[in-house]
């Protein structure tokens, strides 16, 4: 039995391959499987065109079996074997693929509908990262003989005669010791393995059969028990998402969601998708009813399990949604996507984004029915991912909102209920030009802003805004539908009559010098006092110039680096009909231009105080409002 060397590199270019190409060590189970369900079904596949293979799929298996006396693990399979000129071509040289041959050679023929997985030719090499001696004995099928492979990874390989009734193949794995910093013991250990196939294999088609310990009641026993050692089939085979929708049970479903994804409730959305195209793919997807403990922070980690042919890929694929859809929890599974020589990331990124732009649409169409369908699921989703959807439009600088726009909801003022942008604006009555919004910190303290009694007096609706992001978002978005989105305390809201905005004007013009000591004698505490046209009992408020709001300011101020941020233009707005104008126009027609000054502060710090912001010297208003009562 002469000693053979590898025929394409050194010992140098094994190492690398074995300890560089995958990234953990728990991989050499995964390959040496797909490669044995490879053997299957080559042989399945020629059992379709010939008549004298005499063989059915429901006798194939994988066998696996431990030794822990001698230090091996044994992977075995009743496919296709290779013949001592397979074994020299195929295992003696690194990184030649028996199945992408078989996958080249026939594939004109039907061969297309039997799914290959190895493609690379390297997989059987990872075996050398938990063993220092690998041994193949293998037997062709329609051949009267069997042949040992065997190396130690090292110089080269020898390949000699040996015995095998059945066809197929051992892939005899003797482990390496266990290190201070490695434990190869554990591949020794039965539940070990089994975690391995149910973690990367379990949806292999075939059975992966190994003795397992179980604990069985003795016979004629009523209370007595012993442990037996069984053939336990380990893997799933069929994945859910490959069955058809109509046989799977809500209860399945939901099992597979709370058993891969550790949540104790139901999600909100099942999105079963069987996606044909360019790029073939079958799509699990999830919506959880709540959002993880680290949802929001930068821990938080997004992405799809990714399977290529029943074989996990990636246990996060975040390549494959948006950031928008993070929340997202489920598997994707395609026969067409292209791995690189480890299976463990993609050659192309070309057919990922064809499966993520399909995900994508599918997502936004299963909430959009969600939102329109099963209205107190929608609210649920939304209180615990709405506010993602919103900040990415925001972040996107608007880019995203055609396919986000119409998911958004809002609390609007008329019954505090959720309402979207499309319902608001179907409801808009006859004459209503804007949508109006206001922001601030609660609810509650919004519907009490005197900017907001004009508007509902009119009839019109109101979105009441309490997300840090809402307003910038409402910048982002500036109108929906044809119309224009304004808030209530900036700009004008379009609710005068022609004659009500002359009437303005006049008593504007002839209150001027009134209105310009009024913002002399608040300096820089505002850019402007003018008459309000959107006040109706209330005697005073604030209102902003320009593109930055109060609440703007508010939330940019608590963000750590900017100390130096451009303040709010702000306006102070006097109710011309409240009769405290008609006192403040006699005190100035009396010449009192002290009173004048203290009404001046007194109503900005009053207006402050309504917008929810605190007034610089609480002292002083206290003084001022004591001399008024003297």
């Amino acid at each position: 039995m002469a000693k053979k060397q590898f025929k394409t590199e050194s010992k140098r270019m094994l190492d690398l391959m074995i300890n560089s190409i995958y990234t953990n060590k728990e991989i050499f189970l995964r390959e040496l499987i797909s490669n044995a369900s490879d053997a299957i079904d080559k042989l399945y596949f020629k059992s379709l065109t010939d008549d004298k293979i005499k063989i059915k799929k429901s006798d194939f298996k994988i066998n696996i079996s431990i030794d822990k006396d001698a230090r091996t693990i044994t992977v075995s399979d009743n496919g296709i074997g290779m013949t001592e000129e397979e074994l020299d071509k195929n295992l003696g040289t690194i990184a030649k693929s028996g199945s992408l041959e078989f996958s080249q050679e026939n594939e004109n023929t039907e061969s297309k509908k039997i799914d290959i997985i190895g493609q690379f030719g390297v997989g059987f090499y990872s075996a050398f990262m938990v063993a220092d001696k690998v041994t193949v004995i293998s037997h062709a099928y329609g051949s009267d003989s069997a042949f040992k492979w065997q190396s130690d990874g090292l110089d080269g390989y020898s390949i000699s005669a040996s015995e095998r009734k059945e066809y197929g193949s051992d892939i005899i794995m003797h482990i390496k010791e266990s290190t201070e910093n490695e434990n190869y013991d554990e591949f020794l250990e039965s539940y070990r393995i089994q975690s391995l196939v149910k973690q990367y294999s379990d949806y292999i088609r075939f059975p992966i059969v190994m003795d397992m310990e179980k604990s069985k009641l003795k016979e004629g026993s009523e209370d007595e028990y012993e442990t037996v050692i069984e053939p336990t089939t380990l893997n799933s085979m069929i994945p859910l998402w490959k069955k058809n929708k109509r046989s799977v049970k809500t209860e399945d479903y939901n099992k597979f969601y709370k058993d891969t994804f550790h949540d104790y409730e139901d999600p909100l959305k099942i999105i079963h998708q069987n996606a044909e195209g360019l790029v073939a793919y079958q799509a699990l997807l999830y919506i959880p009813a709540k959002a993880e403990y680290n949802y929001y922070s930068k821990n938080y980690e997004k992405g799809l399990q990714l399977y290529s042919s029943g074989v996990k890929i990636m246990d996060k694929c975040a390549d494959l949604l948006p950031d928008c859809f993070n929340f997202v929890k489920g598997v994707v599974d395609s026969e067409d996507l292209s791995l690189n020589i480890s299976r463990e990331m993609l050659q192309q990124d070309r057919q990922l984004k064809a499966i993520a732009n399909g995900l994508e649409k599918k997502i936004k169409k299963e909430l959009l029915d969600m939102l329109n369908k099963e209205r107190e699921n929608y609210e649920k989703f939304w209180k615990a991912f709405g506010l993602q959807i919103k900040y990415a439009i925001y972040s996107s600088y608007g880019m995203q909102r055609d396919m986000l726009e119409d998911l958004l909801l809002f609390t609007r003022a008329s019954d505090s209920k959720l309402c979207s942008l499309k319902e608001y604006t179907n409801a808009m009555p006859e004459g209503q030009k804007y949508i109006y919004y206001a922001a601030g910190e609660t609810v509650e303290k919004l519907n009490l802003l005197p900017q907001a009694e004009m508007v509902k007096n009119h009839g019109f609706d109101i979105f009441y805004l309490t997300d840090d992001v809402d307003e910038f978002l409402m910048t982002i978005l500036h109108e929906f539908d044809g119309k224009e989105i304004r808030s209530i305390s900036n700009g004008d809201l379009g609710l005068e009559t022609e004659s009500e905005r002359e009437e303005k004007k006049e008593k504007e013009e002839s209150n001027k010098d009134l209105l310009d000591f009024m913002k002399e004698s608040l300096q820089d505490k505002v850019s402007e006092v003018i008459l309000s046209s959107r006040l109706l009992s209330h005697p005073v408020c604030i209102s902003t110039k320009g593109m930055m709001s109060i609440e703007m300011e508010k939330v940019l101020s608590q963000m750590p680096g900017n100390d130096n941020l451009p303040k709010t233009e702000k306006v102070l707005e006097l109710n011309p009909s409240h009769e405290i104008f008609d006192k403040l126009t006699k005190i100035w027609e009396a010449g009192d231009k002290d009173k004048i000054k203290l009404y001046s502060d007194i109503l900005y710090n009053q207006a402050l105080l309504i917008e929810g912001i605190s007034i610089p010297d609480p002292l002083e208003f206290s003084n001022e409002i004591c001399k008024l009562m003297d």
